[in-house]
């Protein structure tokens, strides 16, 4: 059974709700355990023992918060043992044009130098969800979809 792990952070709760709307397309898919932990209960370990793995943060200036570049600047002690493991990202921001994408991206270039697979997507939210604010509908949606691609991706290469 393939290991789906979703680490967040959250300070108001809009990118909390952003991972549970992951964790909910994800196991929707058949074979998949899935786990969703805030970053301060993840440790590199728990990357390690997992085939995919999705990260959310908000947006702070531009980037992910601190509290998830500290996880993956930890990982790097792993540095070659990610390859080949699924990855994804989310982001939240305070208002249009806030950063989503960038923050989205940064989060995606560290799992692309862990030499992960990242699965864009050409109908939706490119690079990974983005929310401004809470999650509406739309952006629900979008981090349904990612929870399941990455879930399922995980799974094909499990086989």
């Amino acid at each position: 059974m393939a290991k789906v792990l979703i680490v967040y952070y959250s300070r108001s709760g809009n990118t909390e709700k952003m991972a549970e709307a992951v964790a909910e397309g994800a196991r929707g898919v058949s074979g998949v355990e899935v786990e969703v932990r805030p970053v301060g209960e993840v440790t590199p370990d728990d990357l390690l023992a997992a085939e995919g793995i999705i990260m959310g943060s908000p947006t702070y200036y531009g980037s992910m918060a601190a509290e998830v570049k500290s996880l993956i600047d930890e990982s790097v002690k792993y540095h070659g043992q990610f390859t080949g493991k699924v990855g994804g990202a989310f982001a939240s921001s305070g208002g249009p044009g806030g950063g989503n994408e960038t923050t989205v991206l940064d989060i995606v270039k560290a799992l692309l130098i862990h030499g992960m697979i990242v699965q864009g997507d050409s109908a939706g939210d490119h690079y990974g969800a983005i929310a401004v604010g809470a999650p509406d509908e739309r952006s629900r949606g979008e981090c349904e979809k990612l929870g399941r691609r990455v879930a399922e991706l995980a799974v094909r290469l499990g086989e």
